[in-house]
């Protein structure tokens, strides 16, 4: 997962950029870049590993001159984790291209292998976002005119959409030309945009993968961005836009809503907000059909997401809603971390029990999901430590049976505790004693209601059933080798060594 932002203005972009990243921060920890284009039509890169702060200095932001830029945070899916996958990419040729990608393409390796035998570009990292840089560029190196006019722009993106796979949202730009953006024909990866009205009647636009940003930065939220359709944006302000699939359906992933979206953001018509307190309505109503005979004593929910979820379900049960856990706001996501030990380490120093909340109680556990188990075990354990008697658990989403495709870090199958499972051994296997989870139709019920026109949700994870229909056995195999914790330990060992012996030259 990651977050996106572009802006097309008249005033310098830099400090927009960055504060528009540290809003979509939660969407990626691992690496932040922004390049903006200079007044002399030149690029101005800045991207390393690290948190937004940690990135950007005070020098590197008076380098980032000009009134157009993108931004991208990141962290690792199927690819490495080096500094150098950082993004945004960009390439040279033609007029010079910047990219930044959020989502993961289904069929990198048959693309990487076209663009070297087809059209002699060479892909220098593993990152399919790369791939996708490259596959605008061989579009865009077909027009030998210059400029390019609106409609070259969007005959590039409908030959993208007719090549690529899987689920992408795109912000990039074009020297001489202007901002583009555009989002796969299934919706998978939100993408919103906005306009901001300047003193003068000129209009700035802005693109982001949540509409949080666009608010922080005092931009009018004009609409998200629909599946398979460009937006383009030249560099005096003008505005084309154009569907440029031929079939788009609107797929949107369910797991933004029940995890990865900030709750003030708002992803195709629907407050993700008001979608958690509707999941946490309906898994209340069965908990309270399924558990009536149980003793609750308190609901307690496991922070951050699952709060507004765990009240919903206290007022409903009629049970006292408590802040149980205290949870050490710098320490990154668990279930994301490289390595199954650097997750363990991290649950006890990300969270602390409250023991007056705990003793001699009953308790009712919240949480939005449960992937490895990893950190459930480990919070069960501690609700226990802290004197509880019972602990129950109920999981916001259903049980995580399969990896994701699309740009989530799903662990491989085998490493999902649910995989062929049953509830009550997966109970057994955290420690609980209880266990419930969301049914799935109960969970796209309570995301659809602000929304009925969204025909189906992507929700693989939970049923196995992949939208773009071109996920098969062997690519899910090939998943598996690239994600399984012993080869992201392989691959780290690896990077290590290459900036060893970088840095002893």
């Amino acid at each position: 997962m990651c977050g996106i932002v572009g802006i097309a203005g008249f005033m310098p972009v830099n400090q927009s950029i960055y504060d528009a990243l540290t809003v979509l921060q939660h969407r990626g920890q691992d690496a932040a870049g922004i390049v903006t284009i200079d007044p002399h039509n030149g690029f101005r890169l800045r991207k390393a590993n690290g948190l937004v702060k940690e990135v950007f200095e005070a020098r590197h932001m008076q380098r980032l001159q000009g009134n157009m830029g993108i931004g991208h945070v990141r962290y690792p899916t199927a690819g490495s984790s080096s500094a150098s996958e950082a993004q945004p990419f960009y390439v040279n040729s033609p007029f010079g291209i910047s990219l930044a990608h959020n989502g993961n393409l289904t069929n990198a390796h048959e693309l990487r292998q076209q663009l070297f035998q087809r059209a002699r570009r060479h892909i220098n990292t593993t990152s399919d976002s790369e791939i996708l840089l490259n596959v605008l560029a061989a579009e865009l190196d077909r027009f030998q005119h210059y400029p390019l006019e609106a409609e070259n722009v969007f005959a590039a993106i409908r030959a993208m959409h007719q090549q690529l796979r899987g689920a992408y949202a795109c912000v990039a730009m074009i020297i001489g030309h202007g901002l583009v953006a555009f989002r796969d024909p299934n919706g998978i990866r939100p993408l919103v945009m906005g306009k901001r009205l300047l003193d003068d009647g000129r209009c700035e636009y802005m693109v982001a993968s949540e509409s949080v940003a666009l608010d922080t930065l005092g931009f009018e939220f004009l609409r998200d961005v629909a599946p398979g359709e460009a937006i383009y944006i030249t560099t005096s302000g003008q505005l084309f836009t154009q569907q440029c699939a031929s079939d788009p359906k609107s797929n949107p992933c369910l797991f933004e809503y029940v995890y990865f979206a900030r709750p003030d953001s708002f992803i195709d018509k629907i407050s993700v907000y008001s979608a958690r307190v509707r999941m946490g309505q309906k898994l209340g109503e069965k908990i309270a059909r399924e558990w009536e005979d149980l003793d609750i004593d308190v609901v307690i929910p496991i922070p951050e997401t699952s709060c507004d979820i765990a009240l919903e379900i206290a007022r409903i049960l009629n049970k006292p809603y408590r802040q149980g856990f205290v949870k050490n706001r710098y320490v990154g996501r668990t279930f994301i971390m490289p390595g199954q030990q650097a997750r363990r380490q991290s649950v006890r120093r990300k969270l602390n029990a409250n023991r007056a909340e705990f003793h001699g109680k009953n308790v009712l556990l919240v949480d939005d999901s449960i992937v490895r188990g990893t950190t459930s075990e480990q919070i069960v354990q501690m609700a226990r430590d802290a004197g509880a008697k019972q602990v129950y658990l109920a999981s916001a989403a259903p049980e995580i049976r399969f990896p994701n495709v699309y740009g989530i870090d799903m662990p491989s199958a085998t490493e999902l505790i649910a995989h062929g499972r049953e509830v009550d051994e997966i109970r057994q296997l955290i420690g609980a004693d209880g266990l419930v989870f969301q049914d799935l139709e109960d969970l796209i019920a309570a995301v659809r209601e602000e929304n009925p026109d969204i025909a189906q949700f992507e929700c693989s994870v939970f049923n196995g059933i992949y939208v773009t229909q071109d996920v098969d056995h062997d690519y899910l195999e090939y998943l598996q080798a690239l994600r399984n914790d012993d080869a992201k330990a392989l691959r780290g060992q690896a990077e290590a060594e290459n900036l060893e012996l970088h840095n002893e030259g």
